[in-house]
């Protein structure tokens, strides 16, 4: 019954309870006006979306530019990287070799990856080490002891998951509508030559003016470095600033220590709201935000 842009709604007197509870769980900062018709429905007059707007974008009238985290932001990670993984298990014969299932192939190497990535973000691994050792070790756990068919694998996924091409819903028309009044930028730790081709082929290359990549700038996030890079590369004043990102430790807290506005994304809702840090579960909040 609660409207983003809520100013009046009438509704029967079955559901007012109902109602009123939702409001309750929202917000105690409310003006609601009531009227009670003798036809027994109910004019509710909220004003609470407009004073929670307003407070937001206030919190954002400084910014000139925004820079996007690509993976698991724009770009579905999650998804592309699944396709690709699940195309490697058949064109590798991964069952025949004694992994039972696709998802079994996956769900072990997101794990590996995960933490191979961290090593890597914290400069305690390669790019090449990350790029074949993610799945040699999958295959190890296995008991599939041949690196060579791990190297090929790291090949393989290297050469197609750029080509993937899904994004999360309504990426090209948030870009579109904040393109009219920001200087946009994408900034990752992702490979390099990997980033380019994923932001071509989704059709995204147009609405950024710089790609920052953690290669170029010889720092990944959280490292105060990259931001300072990416200050320097657009003309930006830190104040002007703003990242938005699903990464709460590169993006958010990254962001803040170097003194940029921040957005958390959390398409799939997995993390707890961080204190004094706006959280959007969807691209198109950003619309009511900036």
């Amino acid at each position: 019954m609660i409207y983003d842009n809520c100013t009046y709604q009438r509704v029967g007197s079955g559901v007012a309870q109902s109602f009123f509870s939702k409001l309750k769980a929202t917000s105690h900062k409310l003006n609601i006006q009531v009227l009670i018709h003798k036809s027994k429905s109910i004019d509710l007059i909220c004003h609470q979306q407009t004073i929670s707007n307003s407070k937001n974008k206030n919190l954002f009238t400084n910014i000139k530019h925004i820079f996007f985290d690509l993976d698991r932001t724009l770009w579905d990670f999650k998804a592309n990287s699944r396709a690709t993984l699940s195309e490697v298990y058949t064109a590798f014969n991964l069952q025949e070799k004694g992994i039972r299932s696709a998802m079994d192939f996956i769900k072990t190497y997101e794990k590996i990856n995960e933490r191979m990535w961290d090593l890597y973000r914290r400069g305690e691994l390669s790019k090449e080490k990350l790029r074949y050792g993610r799945f040699q070790k999958t295959l190890l756990l296995f008991g599939i002891k041949n690196e060579l068919i791990g190297k090929e694998i790291g090949q393989y996924y290297i050469k197609h998951s750029p080509y993937k091409v899904g994004l999360f819903d309504h990426s090209h028309e948030i870009l579109t509508f904040l393109k009219k009044n920001y200087q946009l930028h994408v900034i990752t730790n992702g490979f390099e030559e990997v980033q380019h081709v994923k932001l071509r082929e989704s059709k995204l290359l147009e609405y950024f003016d710089k790609i920052i990549t953690s290669e170029a700038a010889n720092a990944k996030k959280p490292d105060p470095k990259i931001f300072e890079y990416a200050e320097s590369d657009t003309g930006a004043q830190k104040e002007n600033c703003l990242i938005i990102g699903d990464d709460l430790e590169a993006d958010i807290k990254g962001g803040i220590a170097s003194g940029w506005k921040v957005i958390h994304f959390d398409p799939h809702r997995e993390f707890d709201k961080v204190e004094n840090v706006l959280t959007i579960h969807h691209l198109q909040e950003l619309e009511k935000h900036l």
